[in-house]
């Protein structure tokens, strides 16, 4: 049976972040804030990462592994304890145009669960390695579904 030849984003691996990304609220914090303040907004909307800006710049992130190792483990008061003494400065990023492919090979070179995404210069949206699990789960889901309609196809025309 021919197949059409797919387009680069029918292929997982080609697919851009744009279409896997769904844009939303960036939840940031300042550095100068406590990292008890970090804590509860991560609580309040159920999330484990903050992007740290800074007049609209990315300063650093803050997940909730940084303030237990760096702040509970290490004996630290969350209320005096500033954003900025705990987060992570050398920042890993995605662009929009990054592919899925892309994504994975970042998160998995520096061991990290969530990248900031960047539209010239500008943060989008944080990607984490979630969405792309779900990402890769939806595209199988398709793809079986599809092989399957095929399948049957060639059943029926061969009775």
């Amino acid at each position: 049976m021919d197949h059409p030849l797919r387009r680069p984003e029918e292929i997982l691996a080609y697919r851009p972040l744009k279409q896997i990304l769904k844009t939303g609220t960036v939840w940031t914090i300042g550095p100068k804030d406590s990292v008890l303040a970090a804590i509860r907004i991560m609580e309040e909307r159920n999330i484990g990462f903050l992007v740290v800006l800074e007049k609209d710049a990315i300063t650093g992130v803050l997940s909730e592994r940084d303030c237990v190792r760096r702040v509970v483990l290490a004996g630290k008061s969350p209320e005096a304890t500033p954003v900025a003494d705990i987060m992570v400065r050398d920042v890993v990023k995605a662009k929009l145009e990054d592919t899925f492919a892309d994504c994975l090979r970042l998160m998995h070179t520096h061991r990290i669960r969530h990248l900031p995404v960047l539209d010239n210069n500008k943060t989008m949206g944080v990607i984490s390695i979630r969405d792309l699990l779900r990402e890769a789960v939806e595209h199988h889901a398709k793809v079986i579904s599809e092989l399957e309609r095929e399948r049957m196809q060639m059943l029926t025309s061969t009775a």
